[in-house]
């Protein structure tokens, strides 16, 4: 049985890729840094199914820490298969006004530990000659997102690394990719004012926001067997917010 080891898979995105990758047979290594209940509750879904999960707490942010959950991850449920790194945070302030500290603790949180988590499973992965990396990034790191510089940054940094991780580990079978989605319905976008959220459906052609079960569908088909000749891409999940010809 495949392992995947989905990161920030307590709530909202992560959860549900979760859940959609449990459903297509894999055992499913939930991550969380603080939201224990919420974690534990979605391996509880997963077992409900008929599937296995196991919960793991980790602070991203300290490399010890990535190499032993990768480490705790692969003798509790396995080698890790297909790695999820979808842990993330967002601040916003303007440019002038970020402080540097602010900077680094998202640069940190969503580019860095993409960075050591891709350094401690790809060894293993290169020597069993099969696997899956898969970073979900955002549509801010493509156009930019007023007042949320470090988060527009980061994201786009996962591309950078997406390609190079790509080109180095493609000889062992292992692919690579980005998933941008645009804005999903989650806590993190549950605060989002009235007049703004008025704009943002406006310059989305759908005319709607994205569910987290829409971007797990396609974390689950890079996932598959019949993604396997997909590596170093880009897949937008945003209604055509940011279309490209």
């Amino acid at each position: 049985m495949k392992v995947a080891l989905v990161t920030g898979a307590a709530k909202g995105i992560g959860r549900a890729i979760a859940l959609a990758l449990a459903r297509d047979g894999f055992s499913v290594a939930v991550h969380y840094r603080a939201s224990q209940a919420e974690a534990e509750a979605t391996s509880a879904a997963i077992h409900e199914t008929g599937c296995i999960a196991e919960a793991f707490q980790a602070d991203l942010a300290d490399p010890a820490q990535v190499d032993a959950l990768a480490k705790a991850v692969e003798r509790t449920l396995g080698p890790v298969h297909t790695l999820v790194s979808n842990a993330g945070i967002m601040k916003s302030n303007l440019i002038a006004f970020t402080k540097f500290e602010e900077w680094r603790e998202v640069m940190t949180a969503n580019l860095d530990a993409a960075f050591l988590l891709t350094k401690a499973v790809s060894r293993p992965m290169a020597r069993q000659k099969a696997g899956r990396i898969i970073y979900i990034s955002s549509d801010a790191g493509l156009l930019g997102d007023l007042m949320r510089a470090a988060y527009s940054a980061s994201k786009a940094g996962l591309f950078g690394l997406a390609k190079t991780a790509a080109r180095e580990l493609a000889a062992s079978h292992v692919t690579v990719n980005a998933v941008a989605p645009g804005i999903i319905t989650t806590d993190m976008t549950s605060d989002i004012p009235e007049t703004r959220r008025v704009k943002q459906l406006a310059s989305i052609p759908m005319a709607r926001f994205g569910t987290p079960e829409e971007v797990a569908g396609v974390v689950r088909f890079l996932a598959s067997d019949d993604a396997s000749w997909i590596t170093g891409q880009t897949v937008r999940v945003d209604g055509g917010l940011c279309m490209r010809d």
